[in-house]
């Protein structure tokens, strides 16, 4: 399949109003318009790298290593399959279907064995599945949804790669209950996905102001709650998939206020810092902390990617 020649056909209207803070705005559009290849992630729980490879070579898969990680494969040609997710090796559990942006929160966030980690939005599950992983089946994961069926997918997906450190939780996460505190948190908010278009079209590209408050509150909802049930020098990461500064910059400036200590985010691929002043599309101008500049956004044409927003903050 030839991504690269590909593009969809879908309004980016809305995306005007980041012209003044996304650099080489025209590649930026023309990346969006462009299918996002299929990525995979190697379950090292089940299944070493090279003996998946292998076995996915045969059934005429071509897969490029991503330099920054020897977990991650990109697809080139998926051979007479069609879909990746469509394999015995998926059903199996030996991989997971995952985009590359996706997989630097857990990255950011470095969950050790042995530790208690908090996956506050975590159905369907890439993240949660990916921090068992990294932490070798060994301390918790309490992976928490508030939606029913995203949660059925969650469980589906723990199940089928063979995690075992994981509980889970069906909570509002702005009102979770826990006796206990934990070392790590993880935010992969829910958000207006403006970065996901590359990989799906039909994703709502027209987002009101409305919308965006609505889903701003939320995420500083989130993160609030997060702060009280971390433990003192504990480590928060809140992501977004989306580029707007109402639920990016001004979320983590809301951490500030609250307590939080911005931490810089370090990453294997190129980003840009984050936004400490912005103008809207009606005119209104925006200024956060300094501290947000510690954060990162990453733009499609940067990497060839979808798009992320990824702040790490500590509880002082």
């Amino acid at each position: 399949m030839d991504f690269g020649s590909k593009k969809w056909e879908v309004d980016l209207t809305c995306y005007e109003r980041y012209r003044r803070i996304v650099p080489d705005y025209d590649k930026f559009l023309e990346y969006l318009r462009r299918p996002l290849p299929y990525s995979i992630r190697v379950n090292t729980l089940k299944i070493s790298p090279e003996r998946l490879i292998k076995r996915l070579e045969k059934r005429g898969f071509k897969l490029e290593p991503v330099k920054w990680n020897p977990w991650f494969y990109v697809i080139r040609e998926i051979g007479g399959i069609g879909q990746p997710g469509k394999t015995l090796e998926h059903a199996l559990g030996y991989y997971y279907v995952q985009e590359l942006v996706s997989a630097l929160p857990p990255i950011v966030l470095d969950p050790q064995p042995g530790e208690q980690v908090l996956d506050m939005a975590a159905a369907p599950g890439s993240k949660t599945t990916q921090m068992a992983q990294l932490m070798e089946n060994k301390g918790l994961i309490v992976a928490n949804d508030v939606d029913i069926e995203r949660i059925r997918a969650l469980k589906s997906n723990i199940d089928r790669l063979g995690v075992l450190n994981v509980v889970i939780t069906k909570m509002d996460g702005r009102r979770f209950f826990s006796r206990r505190i934990f070392d790590k948190i993880l935010i992969d908010a829910p958000c207006s996905s403006e970065g996901i278009v590359r990989k799906d079209p039909s994703a709502p590209t027209k987002i009101s102001m409305k919308e965006r408050v609505k889903l701003s509150r939320l995420q500083k909802g989130l993160v609030s709650r997060a702060y009280r049930l971390l433990k003192k020098e504990g480590t928060l990461v809140y992501s977004v998939c989306t580029f707007s500064p109402e639920e990016c910059e001004e979320v983590v400036d809301h951490a500030i206020r609250i307590g939080f200590e911005p931490i810089e985010v370090k990453l294997p691929i190129r980003g840009i810092k984050g936004v400490r002043k912005w103008v809207d599309e009606r005119g209104r101008t925006h200024e956060y902390d300094k501290g947000v500049e510690k954060s990162v956004r990453i733009y499609p044409h940067l990497n060839d990617t979808g798009g992320m927003f990824i702040a790490k903050l500590k509880k002082i």
